[in-house]
């Protein structure tokens, strides 16, 4: 029987209809089967000039990916940044994925392949853009060797060597340059102005795969002699495993084994790790779990549903949402960790003030939910190993099956797929789940690929933690806050200061508004939830906590919540372009009918401030709809600003979904709504228009575009909503209130 999966189906659709060509060419990501012989995922032809750029003779340029690419974009960020400095043409480029093995091997030549943080423009422009201008140079010095003339006299462009009536392709002196070092590497163009390709706007590489169905991601790895394992960990995390009958399934069609896997703390010292890998790798531990290995992973998975096992539950069975939030509420009554500078004058001139505003804030765990379910697919030989896992670094794909199985990371090659979303945590990949099929390939002796039910995924995933906040203010003649006294408590699974590079001060703390007196403290607050960074970490809850108390604030004073912010960031150029630029494109108003209500927010993340206008309309009933959020963008330098604009868009979507519908609910220390039908995300529906405007300061600002629109996103909501109705939201999901108004 031939198999059509449903990828297929559309590819061969396609092809018969006639299919649609956009944009740029991206080779597959590295095959599903391992060529023999192959000891990596490159495979461009040519002479490589440095890791990134291999050029043939016949001129085919081959830019090396060493980043992810998980619908953000980032193969065509790499791409553009390499291309602007190399000088090629852009239609004429291939690119394929850089070799995770060999960037360790290497003493990490890539530098950096971790794809999180909005860091891949942000952070890594200039050995992007250094490694086209290197060999740009190379290529006219080789050429001025040749010609006998200064390398200051030959031209390099779109990939042709001019010098005088002399020319030549880069292919034809790809060869001696790739012999060539030079004195001093050439500075890079970061003048906007003098970019002949960055600042365009181009259509992201990925896109013809992912419109005829011949993407790849992780999911659809097929190895020869692959079986397949359905996983079952303790429902709450941290309990113990106590016994299973695996006699009971025995006879079930298509059953190879059922195996017991056992939490494992890793065996690596994670201090001695760069801070980069250790974040990703949090949470990667294995939970007690039991397999089901199968023929197909129907049969794994039907099987695992019938297989009797008993659990030790643990201490977490004793917790539950409520409980967590009413321990964060008592912590608001205890001093915590200080962050930044302490003033003691804040918290008595609050008692003392005959104006104050105090607000109490709280947001429930929150899942990644994302498009591609979590998996991984090992193959243990002998003499290698092949992994295929669908994390935002994959290099800590090799690490990670390295550690777990003892081996020598120069034997682990990770064969780099496009992932359906990635959204924090190191992705998918980063869970456990890299560790539970590498463990069963060994025990098998032959490639699992391993796939997370969706209720598994969202239940076993590494959560957004849960915040409670209080916030306390005085309001001064002027209607303005002369001092605020702030306190907030981060549930992580080892009560750590951090999550990632996050804290429970992270965008309190640090919000812009000029306030004489601010005092902020924090608690570290232990839960059994395994916890790990979500887009925009810290900045996504926190920023609805500090722009929510903004608009208390302003009101309180009697000021317009936008001319309000105004005030406050007086004397920072960039905060009041981008505020002046929300007022201006926005028509921002406080008095319109009731049931419909404009808001507004703005927040910092990862170098670039974004403000955001949302329009809502509500019903007498209570039904909500967003009809439009206006976000206006200082990121710097934008270098693609269609793929900028689809950032925006979606980090809108993402946090509204989790602020308005999502919400995990935590009862007898399990997750209950562990399916999308009962974790909503926004439907097409109910997706607002989303307007994105880049007003750019300048300077030598570099900020990221990819998650920097979420946060501001669900205050901006939330206050449209106290404009429609009158009702103050000082919690999510939104859901659970009820907005009806007469």
């Amino acid at each position: 029987m031939t198999h059509l999966s449903r990828r297929s189906l559309i590819r061969t659709s396609v092809a018969i209809g006639g299919g649609l060509a956009l944009g740029f060419h991206l080779p597959e990501a590295s095959a599903a089967s391992i060529p023999a012989g192959s000891q990596a995922t490159t495979a461009a032809s040519g002479t490589e000039i440095n890791a990134w750029i291999v050029i043939d003779r016949d001129n085919t340029v081959t830019l090396r990916i060493p980043h992810t690419e998980m619908g953000q974009g980032g193969a065509t960020s790499v791409a553009l940044l390499i291309a602007e400095e190399l000088n090629v043409d852009w239609a004429g480029i291939k690119t394929e994925f850089a070799d995770a093995n060999r960037h360790l091997r290497n003493n990490r030549e890539y530098k950096v392949m971790s794809t999180h943080g909005s860091q891949l423009v942000r952070l890594q422009h200039p050995h992007l853009m250094g490694a086209g201008a290197s060999a740009r140079e190379r290529l006219k010095q080789a050429a001025a060797a040749a010609w006998g003339v200064p390398r200051s006299a030959v031209e390099a462009k779109l990939g042709t060597l001019t010098a005088g009536d002399k020319s030549a392709t880069y292919g034809e002196f790809a060869e001696a340059a790739a012999r060539i070092r030079l004195d001093e590497e050439p500075a890079i163009q970061t003048d906007p102005a003098k970019w002949w390709l960055l600042g365009k706007g181009v259509q992201r590489l990925d896109i013809p795969q992912k419109v005829d169905g011949s993407a790849q991601y992780a999911i659809d790895t097929r190895v020869p002699g692959m079986v397949y394992a359905a996983v079952k960990a303790c429902p709450v995390p941290g309990g113990t495993l106590v016994s299973f009958d695996p006699d009971a399934i025995r006879d079930r069609p298509g059953i190879l084994r059922v195996i017991a896997l056992r939490a494992a703390a890793v065996k690596r010292d994670r201090s001695k790790m760069p801070e980069g890998l250790r974040v990703l790798e949090m949470g990667s531990d294995m939970q007690d779990a039991v397999a089901v290995v199968a023929e197909s992973w129907y049969q794994a998975k039907t099987a695992l549903d019938r297989l009797p096992i008993r659990w030790d539950l643990g201490e977490g069975a004793s917790t539950d949402t409520a409980s967590c939030y009413a321990h964060g509420h008592r912590l608001m009554d205890q001093q915590g960790l200080v962050s930044g500078k302490a003033d003691p004058l804040a918290a008595d001139l609050i008692e003392r003030s005959s104006r104050r505003v105090t607000s109490s804030f709280q947001r429930p765990f929150e899942a990644h939910a994302r498009m591609e379910p979590i998996n991984a697919t090992v193959h243990v030989q002998p003499d290698r190993v092949d992994v295929w896992s669908p994390t935002q670094d994959q290099s800590s794909a090799v690490l990670l099956v390295a550690d777990q199985l003892g081996r020598d990371p120069k034997t682990v090659f990770a064969h780099t797929m496009f992932l359906g979303g990635g959204f924090g945590g190191n992705g998918a990949g980063g869970t456990a789940v890299t560790r539970q099929a590498a463990e069963l390939s060994r025990d098998m002796g032959k490639p699992v690929k391993v796939l997370w039910s969706r209720e598994e995924d969202i239940a076993q995933g590494k959560q957004r933690p849960l915040l409670v906040a209080r916030l306390s203010a005085a309001i001064g003649e002027e209607g303005l806050p002369t001092a605020l006294f702030t306190r907030a408590a981060w549930f992580s699974i080892d009560g750590a200061n951090q999550v990632g590079p996050v804290t429970a001060d992270y965008g309190i703390s640090t919000m812009p508004y000029r306030i004489p007196h601010r005092h902020h403290e924090r608690h570290n607050a232990k839960t059994h939830v395994p916890s790990a960074t979500h887009r925009a970490p810290g900045a996504n809850q926190t920023g609805f906590v500090t722009e929510v108390f903004a608009d208390e604030m302003a009101l309180a004073g009697g000021w317009d919540p936008l001319e309000w912010r105004l005030k406050m960031t007086e004397g920072m150029a960039d905060w009041q372009l981008v505020l002046r630029t929300l007022k201006e494109k926005s028509g921002f108003r406080t008095d319109l009918p009731k049931g419909e209500g404009m808001g507004v927010a703005v927040v910092e993340c990862y170098g670039t401030i974004a403000a955001a206008c949302a329009t809502v309309n509500v019903s007498r009933r209570g039904r909500l709809t967003v009809d439009k959020v206006l976000m206006v963008m200082d990121a710097g330098r934008v270098i693609n600003p269609h793929a900028g604009a689809e950032q925006c868009e979606g980090s809108v979507c993402w946090e509204l979904s989790h602020a308005w519908l999502g919400g995990l609910d935590l009862e007898a220390g399990r997750f209950t709504n562990t399916n999308l039908d009962t974790y909503n995300l926004v439907r097409m529906h109910q997706n607002p228009l989303v307007e994105t405007i880049f007003a750019s300061s300048g300077g030598a600002k570099w900020g990221g575009l990819g998650e920097p629109a979420g946060p501001p996103t669900p205050p901006a909501v939330a206050n449209a909503i106290y404009f429609a109705t009158g009702r103050r939201l000082r919690s999510t999901p939104f859901r659970d209130h009820d907005l009806s108004w007469a």
